[in-house]
């Protein structure tokens, strides 16, 4: 069924017209050198008008809402059905077309704006025509760039190109990653390696209020539901670690808390805000606590009962593939878990920090893919000793178990041989769906001076298979611990006390270090220097109540402390201890804008696992932070 409506004179009634649902009005639309279709459901308009000066095209949809479009750009109206074709090319580009209420710009990342969308299945999938909602999305990606990512909320569920049905929807900008295929090859390598819950990727170019925005990543929205996340309605739980999402970057919000092992930024995603109680928060910070105090403990066998081991695996493989920074912050690390299950890891999310990003020119840069040898977790985990020394434990801690060594071991042979290959024999046929045009509207659209799609694709893919090489001896040379006995007590030995001097004006680059005697520690704990192994050795920053703080420097281990000498967040700390290589000279300074002339006292601790006891010694530091000149 095929019906032209020509346009002429100066006004267009479209009359409502008895039809079938699936019967659509069609506007053709011609526009840098592409033709688009943009699908409107019949049953939905009430009336079709021009403009007295002839100049626009306004759709009056039954609830007044109106789409209005340039005349110039309209080739013509046809009244066609859009059906669902046989034959579904996910790879093409499909176009998205959002009409936000009153023309409003998209500017805020809270405030849903009333919208429809009419989104053009291109006959491999059903088009559709929706009243949504539409706000900004994103952290770094939101502020830093101009062209925006953006959230879909639809007001019924429904799929999206073929993806199973839900309201909520996300519009990657990619605007760092020139290739447009960062997170792209980081979900089809999540699904050939089996982590559940992988998200899909559909390209659409994106028109908001007739305004051609670019090419953009449809995704779903990770969360809780029966097509996301499909943990229970009435036990699920949907976690991020995540700095912006946690207690610093986020104070007022009620879902969030400091984990209570390793001191992580969490936010709990499901329950959402309507069922999650104080109780319920708690009783979900301490069930992560568990899991948290076996890994702690290297008590493998009970760790294993409580977080899907495979799913770890797998999932710091696939972050240290592709060099993902995020996990060492962290940032969107998603975990969930159903009633009395494991935990398991993902869904995974957010890949362009990785592919060794140049981060000193991180607002407005879009270099990638300099050095493949570079890691996260280093050549020995369990130490910590790759570029990002000061990643949580965590992720870090089971490389201390036989156990978990030879899992990592195993999983990374299982797919080695295709670990690129697969994953980008489909990022090649999302590839050749950009190059039938909207590769090179990109480009003009978002011209980036020195960068070209075909050039920083051909270097990704060689990166990638350096890095696979690479990370083969890489991983087969991790150091395989003995047999180690799970932590099941812990005694603090002793102290030792330590006085300071900072100069004000030397600021984070002082003169003088924290020098602990490495006889008298070892003296405490009861170990002989011959029996001594450094790896096994742990330092944390300890609140004045005697708990753990978390470690906010660079360093393996550290922490800055704020006023009242709790460790806590660089941005109110004060004074900072921060440990690399030497394990009894620690590196130390202050904050300049926060402090003048103060004395702070601050504790830090050292831990060593001895028979299946954990025994601490604590460094009770003492500073004088002076003004004069020296």
């Amino acid at each position: 069924m095929f019906r032209r409506i020509v346009l002429f004179g100066v006004i267009l009634m479209l009359l409502p017209i008895a039809t079938k649902a699936q019967e659509w009005m069609v506007v053709h639309r011609q526009a840098l050198d592409a033709q688009w279709s943009l699908p409107i459901a019949v049953d939905s308009v009430l009336r079709g008008t021009l403009t007295a000066d002839g100049s626009q095209l306004l759709i009056t949809q039954r609830d007044g809402f109106v789409v209005p479009m340039d005349k110039e750009d309209v080739d013509s109206l046809t009244l066609d059905d859009l059906a669902e074709g046989e034959a579904k090319d996910k790879y093409q580009v499909f176009q998205l077309f959002v009409y936000t209420e009153d023309g409003r710009d998209i500017v805020s990342r809270e405030e849903y704006i009333p919208c429809y969308i009419g989104l053009n299945g291109a006959g491999s999938y059903g088009s559709r025509w929706a009243h949504a909602g539409i706000r900004g999305r994103g952290n770094s990606t939101f502020l830093w760039y101009d062209k925006k990512p953006y959230r879909i909320k639809l007001d019924k569920k429904q799929k999206m190109l073929g993806l199973d049905r839900a309201k909520s929807w996300v519009l990657l900008a990619n605007f760092r990653d020139i290739t447009d295929m960062m997170n792209t090859y980081g979900f089809e390598l999540g699904r050939m390696m089996g982590l559940p819950y992988t998200n899909h990727t559909r390209y659409v170019e994106l028109f908001v209020n007739n305004n051609y925005l670019g090419l953009y990543q449809l995704t779903e929205q990770v969360q809780q539901g029966e097509n996301r996340v499909a943990v229970s309605d009435e036990r699920g739980i949907l976690l991020t670690l995540d700095v912006d999402d946690g207690p610093n970057e986020a104070p007022s919000a009620t879902n969030n808390f400091w984990t209570k092992g390793y001191n992580m930024p969490a936010a709990v995603k499901y329950p959402d805000d309507e069922l999650l109680t104080d109780a319920r928060l708690d009783s979900i910070r301490n069930v992560f606590g568990q899991l948290e105090a076996a890994i702690k403990a290297k008590d493998y066998a009970k760790a294993s009962t409580l977080l899907d081991m495979e799913s770890m695996a797998r999932y710091l493989i696939i972050q240290e593939l592709v060099y993902n920074v995020e996990l060492s912050a962290p940032r969107s690390v998603f975990l969930h878990k159903d009633g009395d299950g494991p935990w398991v890891l993902g869904p995974l999310w957010d890949f362009d920090a990785g592919f060794d990003f140049d981060w000193s020119n991180m607002y407005a840069g879009h270099t990638f893919f300099s050095n493949y040898r570079e890691t996260v977790m280093g050549t020995n985990p369990v130490r910590r000793n790759g570029n990002y020394s000061y990643v949580p434990q965590f992720f870090t801690d089971l490389f201390g178990t036989r156990e978990f060594v030879e899992l990592y071991k195993q999983t990374w042979a299982m797919y080695a041989d295709s670990i690129v290959s697969r994953p980008w024999a489909e990022v090649e046929r999302y590839v050749d769906g950009l190059r039938r045009g909207a590769i090179q509207r990109e480009e003009q659209q978002w011209r980036i001076r020195g960068k070209s799609f075909d050039t920083e694709l051909q270097k990704m893919h060689v990166w990638l298979e350096n890095r696979a090489r690479f990370l083969d001896d890489l991983v087969k040379n991790i150091p395989v611990p003995e047999d180690v006995k799970p932590i099941v007590d812990e005694q603090v030995c002793g102290t030792i006390n330590q006085h300071v001097t900072m100069n004000y004006w030397n600021g984070y680059h002082q003169n003088t270090q924290v020098k602990v005697n490495r006889a008298r520690v070892l003296e405490l704990l009861g170990v002989d220097d011959s029996s001594f192994e450094e790896n096994l050795m742990t330092i944390v920053p300890l609140k004045t109540d005697g708990t753990e703080g978390q470690n906010g420097t660079n360093g393996v281990f550290g922490g800055w402390f704020g006023a009242n000498g709790n460790p806590g967040a660089y941005a109110q700390g004060h004074v900072y201890i921060e440990v690399f290589d030497d394990l009894f000279n620690w590196d130390c300074g202050l904050y300049q804008e926060n402090c003048y002339d103060e004395e702070h006292t601050v504790v830090m601790q050292y831990q060593y696992p001895v028979n299946g006891k954990r025994l601490k010694v604590n460094v009770r530091v003492h500073f004088t932070i002076t003004s004069g000149w020296w």
